[in-house]
């Protein structure tokens, strides 16, 4: 089964290739998007100032709201792979307690 990506994920891939100055395809591409969602994600974050459109070389780069975005992004990511690991460790116990003193013998 694929993982399924939310919004911020979504949105911290369009930055990530937009900090290398990117052109649309190679957003689109790069971040695995359909040209219409594209579409819908750059006016979002173009809105939010997070990139901005070079019209001189006809790109876009991050700015740096959108460079602390995926400073926080990554800090998020961090911290929930931290409490995924530790609800998985409690669902362990869990499991283990009910084996022990549950389970018929």
């Amino acid at each position: 089964m694929g993982s399924y990506r939310g919004k911020l994920d979504i949105i911290a891939n369009i930055l990530h290739v937009a900090s290398q100055n990117a052109k649309k395809t190679k957003i689109m591409f790069q971040a695995n998007l359909s040209f219409k969602v594209l579409q819908s994600y750059l006016a979002e974050i173009t809105g939010a100032s997070l990139i901005i459109f070079d019209i001189e070389g006809q790109y876009y780069k991050i700015t740096d709201k959108g460079r602390n975005f995926l400073n926080i992004y990554q800090e998020y990511l961090e911290y929930d792979k931290q409490v995924q690991k530790e609800i998985s460790e409690s669902l362990t116990r869990k499991r283990l307690l009910e084996r022990k003193y549950l389970m018929k013998e």
